[in-house]
């Protein structure tokens, strides 16, 4: 697994799960507030876009995930 593939799956789970923790009608609902993380990590993402920059990708590097697009089986 790459830093950009653990990337999408972190974000992937960070939004389901405020999701789920923010909406009235989940069955995990806890406060509406979890909304905001939902928008933050959305906002990180568009971000990431223009600058290439994404503070979880440099994280995962240092604990020795590799970069770049790599075709799978290679």
């Amino acid at each position: 697994m790459t830093t950009e593939n653990a990337v999408r799956v972190f974000a992937g789970i960070f939004i389901l799960v405020s999701l789920g923790l923010g909406v009235e009608a989940s069955p995990l609902f806890h406060s509406q507030h979890w909304l905001w993380f939902t928008a933050f990590v959305g906002a990180n993402l568009l971000q990431s876009g223009f600058t290439h920059f994404c503070p979880l990708e440099k994280i995962l590097q240092r604990l020795g995930l590799r970069s770049g697009s790599v075709a799978p089986g290679v």
